[in-house]
């Protein structure tokens, strides 16, 4: 008699993925038992305050950095065994544009192909091929230092995708850029993934991540404290918000004492603005107003709206997100 075969399903071929990874410096202790999953063709938004864990993540998973511990693998290969296969599968641009400026736009280019084992002609081919996607054909022949912000993050990414790697790793990619910039790179972004790449992107714009990415993991102290899609992690913040603008911000604490009774959480404040979680919607209004009117608190707007995920991550770290600056992720880059 034959025996029954059992099948059991295997799981499914993720780009990345992350089982324990840790990391420290010395005593700092900067990746501490992270897990993250990407399938094919998604974004992964990595979310978390200065130097949470983020960059030294995205050193890790691009053979930057090797981990102290865990299991990680990306486009199926092992990043500590097999971690030359990895480097040709993988592109990576970051706040920090890695291009010579002393090279011409095409030079930066073609050079990139040269080094991933491309013929001259190849190479060439594909640099134009790049500058005419990333709109820099008119800058070809400039030395990237005459280049302005936008673009010369737009020739750092061209120069990530010259050996058209199926993964790539985005560390805070528009830190800096002016709001027409940001949204040219988003919109080649989408694109990027429309063609079914796979993107992991670190970022501390918070629509930013709403709008690019599928998933988002928020990290904390080398910690994952939240994973989940954005309408996920915003229902955990739970119902409507009331955002409250007062006439005055001198007022801010008394603001938060009329309207503490209306809430399950604390009240927010920041500047001349008071946050509320507010546990149903009707009548909410006109009865803030009338607590604050009592408390003789001046209003200059007040509205209901759906929880952000500034609301999410405030929630979840205890502060609101933080600007990047030159300074950002310093401890894991030391």
């Amino acid at each position: 008699m034959t025996q029954a075969r059992t099948h059991v399903s295997a799981e499914p071929e993720l780009a990345i993925r992350v089982r324990g990874l840790r990391k420290s410096f010395g005593d700092v202790v900067a990746l501490d038992g992270v897990d993250l999953d990407v399938p094919p063709g998604t974004v992964l938004g990595l979310l978390g305050p200065n130097g949470a864990g983020k960059t030294t993540a995205v050193r890790v998973m691009a053979t930057l950095l090797r981990p102290d511990a865990g299991e990680i693998s990306v486009a199926g290969l092992d990043v500590v065994r097999e971690a030359a296969a990895v480097r040709e599968r993988i592109g990576l641009a970051g706040q920090y544009a890695a291009i010579d400026e002393n090279l011409t736009g095409l030079e930066n280019l073609v050079m990139v192909g040269r080094l991933y084992g491309a013929s001259r002609a190849a190479a060439t081919a594909r640099g134009h091929e790049l500058l005419q996607r990333f709109d820099l054909v008119d800058a070809a022949g400039r030395p990237a230092k005459t280049y302005s912000g936008g673009m010369r993050r737009r020739l750092d990414l061209a120069a990530a995708l010259v050996a058209k790697p199926p993964v790539l790793f985005l560390d805070e990619p528009t830190t800096g850029l002016d709001p027409r910039s940001r949204l040219d790179l988003w919109t080649t972004i989408e694109e990027l993934v429309g063609e079914g790449r796979t993107v992991l992107l670190t970022t501390q714009y918070l629509d930013e991540a709403d709008r690019l990415a599928d998933t988002i993991a928020v990290i904390d102290h080398g910690r994952v404290i939240a994973q989940g899609t954005p309408d996920e992690l915003k229902d955990r913040v739970g119902g409507e918000r009331l955002e409250v603008r007062l006439s005055s911000a001198g007022q801010a604490a008394d603001a938060v004492r009329a309207l503490a009774a209306i809430s399950d959480e604390p009240p927010h404040c920041e500047g001349d603005t008071v946050t509320v979680g507010v546990r149903r919607r009707n009548g909410m209004i006109v009865e803030a107003v009338r607590r604050l009117d009592d408390a003789g608190v001046g209003v200059d707007d007040i509205a209901l709206r759906r929880p952000t995920l500034d609301d999410v991550f405030l929630s979840l770290t205890g502060h609101a997100a933080e600007s990047t600056d030159d300074g950002d992720e310093q401890k894991e880059r030391t």
